[in-house]
């Protein structure tokens, strides 16, 4: 708000006062000094000065010490303040993840346990984005260092895809700024142009074949239909539906048999729909409506193809859909329900999302 002048450094006991600029557009000049400062509080007010020193005086008689062991074992997280309308407190959270984060650790893969100093390169594709820049409609993945050096130009071996793949236009990304890169590390972040090759959870590495263990996804407990309200703009409609569920930002489903043309979202929460819509108007200029559906459970469904029609035909009050990848997914209106069709049709496996 208005009244917000800065914030105050436990650790390190200093003030962090910054200066406004115009509408927040350059990044915030900072002073820093003591809070027994003789110019203080005739900067901040005397208002302010008193209860910036209350409040420090109560949080060191009732607050707790930062200890990093506690830290990294994720019993405790330090808090950083700032403004995003103000431009302040991004160097301050910087500075603070490059003090006490961890180094690179271990990571369990196929093979066993990959360790970060191993000459091979290894690493996995951990987050995808769409539109970085509008102007190209481009996508970029980002890419996990695990072990050994990467290089540009580089041949890598693509878990999923089974083949090999070169590595020509890696960045180091910072906001909207990127700049290409040489080499990179274990626990370095690659940005790399995605024209498609990259999904989330595959594995990259330059020696034996390994798989890193997936990337946990929440299951979709939400659905709804998704209607393009202009036709004419199908392609841009169809091409942002595929870049965004690229993202993980949401699963889309079809008909089974090809009776409705409308795709239709799965997600975890009711928000994830604004989100899908909105994105769609502002980066694909496609105007949509969700139709919500009422289920609340989804199943990846496999096995006996006569038993999952004679469930499909007797039973079953859900939907029977398939994903883009043509495997047949089922919903339910409850978990019961979905509970009780397991146990009438054991000759029918009924996954999740995070186990197939």
């Amino acid at each position: 708000g208005p009244d917000f002048q800065g914030v105050y450094d436990l650790e390190h006991k200093q003030v962090l006062r910054f200066q406004r600029t115009v509408r927040g557009q350059d990044k915030a000049p900072v002073w820093v000094g003591e809070i027994d400062d003789p110019c203080l509080e005739g900067e901040i007010g005397g208002p302010a000065y008193r209860q910036l020193c209350e409040d420090v005086e109560l949080l060191a008689g009732a607050g707790f010490s930062f200890e990093r062991d506690r830290f990294l074992k994720g019993e405790v997280a330090p808090v950083f303040f700032g403004s995003a309308i103000h431009n302040f407190g991004v160097e301050p959270f910087l500075t603070g993840l490059k003090d006490l984060a961890p180094p690179p650790g271990p990571r369990m893969s196929s093979h066993g346990l990959v360790m970060p100093g191993i000459e091979a390169f290894s690493g996995f594709i951990f987050k995808i984005q769409a539109n970085m820049d509008r102007r190209h409609r481009d996508r970029m993945a980002f890419l996990r260092v695990c072990s050994g050096r990467f290089e540009k130009d580089m041949l890598v071996y693509h878990s999923r895809l089974d083949r090999k793949v070169r590595m020509t236009r890696p960045h180091r990304l910072f906001g909207r700024e990127r700049e290409t890169i040489e080499e990179a590390f274990a626990g370095d972040v690659v940005g790399l142009v995605n024209p498609g090759l990259f999904a989330i959870g595959d594995t990259l590495c330059s020696a034996a074949p390994l798989k890193y263990d997936g990337i946990p996804r929440f299951h979709p407990e939400c659905f709804g239909i998704l209607i393009n309200r202009n036709l004419s703009k199908n392609k841009q409609f169809q091409k942002g539906l595929q870049q965004l569920e690229e993202e993980g930002v949401m699963q889309v489903l079809f008909s089974h048999d090809g009776a409705r043309r409308e795709p239709i979202l799965a997600v975890v929460g009711n928000l994830q729909f604004d989100v899908v819509q909105a994105r769609l108007q502002y980066e694909y200029d496609v105007e949509t409506t969700v139709e919500r559906l009422p289920y609340t459970a989804a199943r990846w469904v496999s096995g006996d193809a006569g038993a999952i029609d004679k469930m499909i035909r007797l039973r079953w009050e859900g939907m029977h859909l398939q994903d883009r990848e043509g495997r047949m997914v089922a919903l339910f209106s409850t978990e019961r329900e979905c509970a009780f069709h397991q146990k009438h049709y054991p000759d029918i496996e009924f996954k999740e999302l995070n186990n197939l």
